[in-house]
């Protein structure tokens, strides 16, 4: 099962999104600041980390380790518009800026396609088949 580490300020839309996520199969965790963020992926790296784009332009999350063919995804909340440049470490890492809680649906579209992508690229084992009950 692929971590997914969600980064943010509020804790409603957090929770929400991990809830979405969960329920999509994925484990997850959860920070409310860039320092959390990084103590968190050290012990267990994240497939891909959903960061708030506030929180992803602070320097500390320029030492966030992702998982071999991990993947960074931004969001705005809202109407609200952060115009803070990320640091060169990370925009290679970014694959995408959704503005949540609208871009749910493609959030969930993004992290599947990456967890896809590291399996079909050999960086990741697939998961074992499904049991049905007979």
């Amino acid at each position: 099962m692929s971590s997914i580490l969600v980064v943010g300020r509020d804790e409603a839309l957090v929770e929400g999104l991990a809830q979405s996520l969960a329920h999509a199969g994925f484990a997850i965790q959860t920070a409310r600041s860039a320092a959390d963020a990084v103590d968190i992926a050290v012990s267990h790296q994240p497939l891909v980390a959903v960061v708030e784009r506030s929180i992803a332009a602070q320097p500390e999350l320029g030492r966030l380790p992702l998982d071999a063919g991990g993947a960074l995804l931004i969001y705005d909340v809202g109407e609200e518009h952060v115009n803070q440049p990320l640091a060169s470490s990370l925009q290679r890492l970014v694959l995408a800026e959704l503005r949540l809680p609208l871009e749910r649906h493609r959030l969930i579209a993004l992290v599947q396609r990456v967890e896809e992508r590291t399996r079909v690229t050999g960086r990741r084992a697939a998961r074992p088949p499904e049991r049905h009950a007979d």
